[in-house]
């Protein structure tokens, strides 16, 4: 499924961080979290990478 998934501001791919449970867009330094399952695909949601 993670396939299918593109970031919202990129449209580039993404990478799955078990440890965080979040979805990491390397292109645009967000990272986008995933709750109760369901990833919440919204740039407001997305905490800025360091």
């Amino acid at each position: 499924m993670l396939e299918a998934l593109v970031c919202p501001r990129t449209q580039t791919t993404l990478r799955y961080d078990a440890d965080r449970q979040e979805l990491v867009s390397k292109a645009a330094g967000l990272a986008y979290p995933i709750r109760n399952g369901i990833p919440v695909m919204l740039v407001d949601e997305a905490r800025v990478l360091d």
